[in-house]
């Protein structure tokens, strides 16, 4: 092999590198997006009725998971501190179940981990659907109190920087 096969070798192997982490850097970070959120209603477990365009005025984190993916189980710790901290300065938040996660497996999964925010059968993939054809879990949305898609994440969000973004839509009196 010659020193200019080589050094073409080597560019094209460099070149295929870079590709293949912007692909996936593009696809796994964090995405802000600023789109309305949709325009949905449902009803949680608890059998209350939610109409998404209502809850303007409000933070809403939506996140979608399953009782048989471990990321979304380390995620729930992190999800009740969220709800604990903020639901009571206007967050709300709702986990979405997928369509293949048996309702009994999360049932249990609630009574288990003492889940204390709402929990959403999305049986026919209504909801993930109209979040963008949601098919990884978990995912999660935050929705300002203007109604806009803030902030987009699939895969285990980072704590810290969730309760950053919530705060910046949430009037915190001292309660950093």
């Amino acid at each position: 092999m010659t020193r200019n096969q080589i050094n073409k070798y080597f560019f094209a192997c460099v070149l295929l590198a870079a590709i293949t982490l912007a692909v996936l850097f593009t696809q796994f970070k964090p995405q802000t997006s600023f789109s309305p959120a949709p325009d949905i209603s449902f009803k949680t477990l608890a059998n209350k009725q939610v109409d998404l365009k209502q809850l303007q005025g409000k933070v809403v984190l939506v996140t979608f998971w399953a009782t048989d993916c471990p990321s979304c189980l380390k995620e729930i710790p992190h999800l009740k501190s969220i709800y604990k901290k903020y639901h009571s300065l206007g967050l709300e938040l709702f986990a979405v179940s997928m369509y293949y996660d048996r309702p009994n497996h999360i049932v249990e999964a609630v009574k288990i981990h003492q889940i204390p925010y709402d929990i959403v059968l999305d049986l026919r993939m209504k909801l993930a659907t109209a979040f963008g054809n949601v098919r990884l879990t978990p995912t999660t949305f935050l929705i300002s109190p203007q109604g806009k898609i803030v902030y987009q994440n699939t895969g285990t969000f980072e704590l810290l920087a969730m309760q950053s973004q919530i705060e910046s839509f949430l009037p915190l009196q001292g309660n950093n």
